[in-house]
């Protein structure tokens, strides 16, 4: 993995990574030299025990551009630059533009409910220079550069020292509410361990303690002898439809030896993990022919805090389409209640998605999508 660190001219940080020596050919943009004032607070929501994240700055971030006015592609007109330079690169990150959270938030005013200062950190991942490729289009070289970027970040942001938990995720489709529709993911470091990753780390560490293994290790174990609903097997790495899925087709990546951390993995364990990524991706938009809006989150250990190996190391896609047409919506029992109501067996969700035949490079949605 090449990089090139550098500072865009309103002060954020640009780091440009490469499967070859990174290159930059024109100067470094940004869309504007002034930084946004950016004051995120948080509280605490008592009953949920969970903290709430406000960030009013960013009603003014940049909605669904036309076409012409890309922020994400490499500037070719200095007049109107956008985020990235020209030059040979492959993945880029940089800080949001408009963060929920930063390193430097300042104390705020005293309020209700433990007001505190949002810190953290929010990145931009770049995917591809491709304003009109997919997360799946990338070669199998690139998606290992991806998982290594993703792995670079969490053991830099770990390093600030105000770091306990890194979540790398793509939103895909405006369905779930994408405002740019280049490649791209986003990172969002907090400064405390997010409920859902504090509750994955407490019950795999009472199955560890119960049986003297990681649940990972058992997961994988039981999903390779049911063989129902694993999509595919790559020896180091597996896709699998999970039997307690909560979603339609909802798909999860985990490696064969159980990790806590995107670094934990071999260069070999990483291009398998990248491949079975791959493969999920391409089949769930050959399921109905149109490309899936998805939400995918990548869920690795707490950091900052000493090591946590019971933390099984997995990548979830939650698909939003449940059947052709048709959006999977948040009922009243899944927002009030947490308890989802799935209409689809795992079972028969991973038999119609191994039945997709997808061939290498092949887009297989419709044309104009």
């Amino acid at each position: 993995m090449h990089h090139r660190d550098v500072l865009k001219p309103d002060g954020r940080a640009l780091t440009l990574y490469g499967v070859r020596p990174v290159q930059v050919t024109s100067e470094i943009p940004s869309p504007s030299v002034d930084p946004v004032d950016a004051r995120p607070v948080m509280r605490w929501h008592p009953l949920r025990g969970e903290w709430v994240m406000y960030a009013a700055h960013r009603l003014g971030r940049t909605f669904l551009p036309p076409p012409e006015y890309n922020p994400l592609a490499p500037t070719r007109d200095p007049a109107h630059p956008t985020e990235l330079p020209r030059g040979e690169y492959d993945i880029a990150v940089f800080d949001n533009r408009f963060p929920s959270l930063t390193l430097t938030a300042p104390d705020p005013e005293p309020g209700p409910a433990g007001t505190r200062a949002g810190v953290g950190k929010c990145e931009v991942v770049m995917f591809s220079q491709d304003a009109h490729g997919r997360l799946a289009d990338l070669s199998e070289t690139q998606l290992a550069l991806l998982l290594d970027v993703w792995a670079d970040r969490t053991t830099r942001l770990a390093g600030t020292g105000q770091i306990r938990s890194v979540l790398a995720f793509e939103n895909r489709g405006v369905e779930v509410g994408v405002t740019l529709h280049h490649p791209h993911g986003q990172i969002y470091a907090f400064d405390h361990v997010p409920p859902v990753q504090a509750r994955m780390l407490t019950t795999a560490q009472a199955h560890h303690a119960a049986h003297g293994r990681p649940w990972l290790a058992d997961f994988v174990q039981a999903e390779q002898a049911a063989g129902t609903r694993v999509i595919r097997d790559e020896g180091l790495a597996l896709s699998v439809v999970p039997p307690f899925a909560r979603f339609p087709y909802e798909t999860w990546m985990v490696p064969a030896r159980p990790a806590a951390l995107l670094s934990d993995l071999s260069a070999e364990e990483t291009r398998a993990f990248g491949r079975v990524l791959q493969d999920a991706l391409r089949r769930l938009d050959g399921l109905f022919g149109v490309p899936m809006p998805y939400l995918l989150t990548v869920h690795q250990a707490p950091v900052g805090a000493g090591s946590h190996p019971e933390f099984p190391l997995h990548i979830e896609i939650y698909p939003y389409l449940r059947a052709p047409g048709r959006l999977k919506f948040l009922a009243g029992t899944e927002q009030g209640a947490g308890e989802f109501a799935n209409d689809k067996f795992p079972e028969a969700a991973a038999q119609e998605l191994r039945a997709v035949s997808v061939a290498p490079g092949e887009r297989n949605i419709e044309p104009g999508n």
